[in-house]
């Protein structure tokens, strides 16, 4: 179990050396089993880390994407006990391949990979190898391709990025090549290993894992994706509306060593001609859309997502999930209130107790009855946690409600029943989802809102959701906005801030063994948290132009009716008794998409918009929920939380 006590490194340092050391001399049993003879449950930390082997080698590739007529050769770097080798026996590898380890750092803090003076991996970042080397694992950092000390360029989700991992995986089952240098020729070989690997890593990282685990690549055995994109188009684009103001080529000049740069123009100007700002899709993004070979999987996989996550959307992790539903991969999720936050810095203790025994089962084979768990941890509320045995929970069901005109333009009601009727509103993209729910109940020209009455009984929603519109443009480019909305008070992490819902405190805690130039003491965090008065639930974002399904735009006929279904985010929510649920349908959402080229005035036909979700005992529920309404004080609510201080194009 972690040490959470808190000290000064200095004193942590000299306490987790002096245990590990002990524990290492007075067990001989192989990651801690016990000495009756019992199947172990835990891997316990018996091997020394301050004199675990640190040795970097060089796998190769497969591929010359620099195009230099060299195979590109990827830095591995490897941290493992000593003990093992030594009497014999083999270790299972975690890994995180990343492009951060040199240009941004990992972690809330930032940390980056520094080196002695043989260029052997001083500190890693993270606590992976501090707490699981010395229970047995070895921990191997990838340097994808093009990045810090490796060959090749870098291609943004596509094959040499996806390639420059997995060839590390054949490599630890010994099927790929390495070297003990970057140039030479003398082979490394991975004798130490049984092969079997575990990918971890938030964001790119988590990304790379997924696109690993989608080439079917045996000896992987789990993935845990903490934020990670499953569709790079779903990173830029939602359905052709663009989410940032850059492409792909920005994102791989940003991570790309100097060395990579110098040499990677030809791959530069390929991401910049197969990612059209037009939001068409191209074959680029068919190379970088991993759900589609989510049949390919045999890992397991551990996903975490926070549900305010906008930087890698929710989108990504709801298709993925299904996916891998569809083709019965063994599955386990965390959902959390935050934006794009890993759990280590909003659930610390119950993560890495979790992820021990996650990896202990999945690596090492222990019976320690984490598959017979809860599949889902939701948090409910700022550190409040629920669990369902599956997710989406059984029962849940499709539900379609209908907007219906009010008694005043842009207010009005949603149901079960269809009902005629138009609303209008002007796309302005000086307002965002926040301002739109802050005056559901007041005709405003920029959105129209449909609300229910304030409900009789709980509703869960639990998935992923969809709003069919039709709309009529007065002008040839029009982007939509769909958005969901729990309208009543409640305390909320505040995922607007610049931490995404979370403060970093000034204290330590440690997690693992310490040497020197490697310490598993972190900063401590906590919840930030903000008063509201309204919850967006999930979002939808679409270009009207890209209304057909072939994925490709086109100018609209200002008058005629168009007819398109927008994606909203996977989440899971329950609105409480007294609160309303709201569709918003509007134009640019500010600082979540960028405006399209004109400002175009837009007519819903009420009975052909619908709004279609993943209702917790389905339509029933909704009834339930509707049938009594209750009276619940309104005056002196707050808003919800403010616009999001940036969007950031780093995953």
């Amino acid at each position: 179990m972690p040490n959470s006590t808190r000290m000064t490194f200095w004193r942590a340092l000299t306490v987790a050396a002096t245990a590990v050391l002990a524990a290492a001399l007075l067990s001989p049993a192989a990651h801690g089993a016990p000495h009756d003879g019992r199947a172990p449950r835990e891997s316990r930390p018996v091997y020394s880390y301050a004199n675990a082997v640190r040795e970097t080698v060089w796998v190769d590739t497969g591929l010359d994407g620099d195009g230099d007529g060299r195979g590109d050769r990827v830095a591995t770097d490897v941290v493992r006990p000593r003990e093992p080798a030594r009497q014999g026996r083999k270790v299972p590898v975690i890994m995180d391949a990343s492009p951060y380890y040199s240009c941004c750092g990992r972690g809330n803090e930032n940390q980056t990979k520094t080196y002695d003076a043989a260029g052997r991996v001083e500190r890693m970042p993270l606590f992976y190898d501090n707490y699981f080397v010395p229970r047995g694992y070895a921990f191997v950092g990838v340097d994808l391709a093009g990045t810090n000390r490796s060959d090749g360029c870098v291609d943004v989700g596509g094959r040499e990025d996806v390639q420059s991992a997995k060839a590390v995986v054949d490599w630890l089952n010994g099927r790929a090549r390495a070297y003990t240098t970057r140039t030479g020729s003398t082979p490394a070989t991975a004798t130490w290993t049984d092969g079997r690997t575990g990918m971890i890593g938030k964001s790119w990282d988590g990304t790379i894992a997924n696109g690993v685990a989608a080439t079917g690549v045996q000896g992987l055995r789990t993935i845990v994706p903490i934020s990670a994109i499953s569709s790079w188009y779903d990173y830029y684009f939602a359905q052709g509306a663009p989410l940032y103001d850059s492409g792909p080529d920005w994102l791989s000049d940003y991570v790309e060593s100097g060395t990579a740069r110098a040499r990677c123009a030809a791959v530069q100007k390929r991401l910049v001609d197969g990612a059209p700002r037009t939001g068409d899709r191209t074959r680029l993004w068919t190379e970088r859309d991993y759900v589609k070979d989510a049949g390919k999987v045999r890992a397991s996989v551990f996903l975490v997502h926070g549900m305010q996550d906008l930087n890698v959307r929710t989108k990504n992790f709801g298709q993925w999930w299904d996916a891998l539903a569809r083709n019965g991969v063994q599955r386990k999720i965390w959902l959390s209130q935050t934006g794009h936050v890993d759990p280590f810095d909003f659930r610390r203790a119950a993560w890495v107790d979790t992820l021990h025994r996650w990896f202990d089962h999945e690596l090492l084979g222990y019976d320690n009855g984490i598959d017979r768990e809860p599949m889902a941890d939701v948090e409910r509320h700022p550190d409040q946690w629920t669990t369902s045995r599956l997710w989406p929970p059984s029962g849940t069901l499709a539900t379609t409600l209908r907007p219906a005109p009010g008694d005043r333009p842009g207010v009005g009601a949603l149901g079960l029943r269809t009902a005629r009727g138009t609303e209008t509103f002007t796309d302005d993209p000086r307002l965002s989802e926040t301002d739109w729910a802050a005056r559901i109940d007041t005709p405003t020209p920029d959105k129209a809102g449909f609300v229910t009455e304030p409900l009789g009984h709980d509703l869960r929603l639990s998935g992923s959701s969809e709003v069919t519109v039709t709309a009529t443009p007065t002008t040839s480019t029009a982007h939509l906005s769909a958005v969901l909305v729990d309208l009543g008070p409640d305390t909320v992490r505040d995922y607007a801030d610049a931490a995404e819902g979370i403060t970093t405190l000034t204290d330590r805690t440690c997690w693992g063994a310490s040497t020197a130039g490697d310490s598993a003491c972190f900063l401590e965090t906590r919840a930030r948290t903000a008063a509201v008065g309204s919850t967006v639930v999930s979002r939808g974002w679409a270009d009207l132009g890209h209304h057909t399904p072939d994925g490709r735009g086109g100018p609209l006929v200002p008058g005629r009716a168009y007819t398109i279904s927008l994606d909203l985010a996977a989440t899971d929510h329950v609105l409480p008794r007294g609160h309303r649920l709201a569709l918003i349908v509007a134009g640019t959402d500010k600082d979540l998409i960028d405006p399209p080229s004109s400002t175009p005035t837009l007519t819903l036909d009420l009975s052909r918009t619908s709004a279609t979700l993943p209702l917790v005992g389905g339509a029933g529920a909704f009834t339930r929920a509707t049938a009594r309404s209750v009276t619940v004080p309104t005056a002196g609510t707050p808003a919800g939380v403010r616009v999001p201080h940036t969007v950031r194009r780093t995953p």
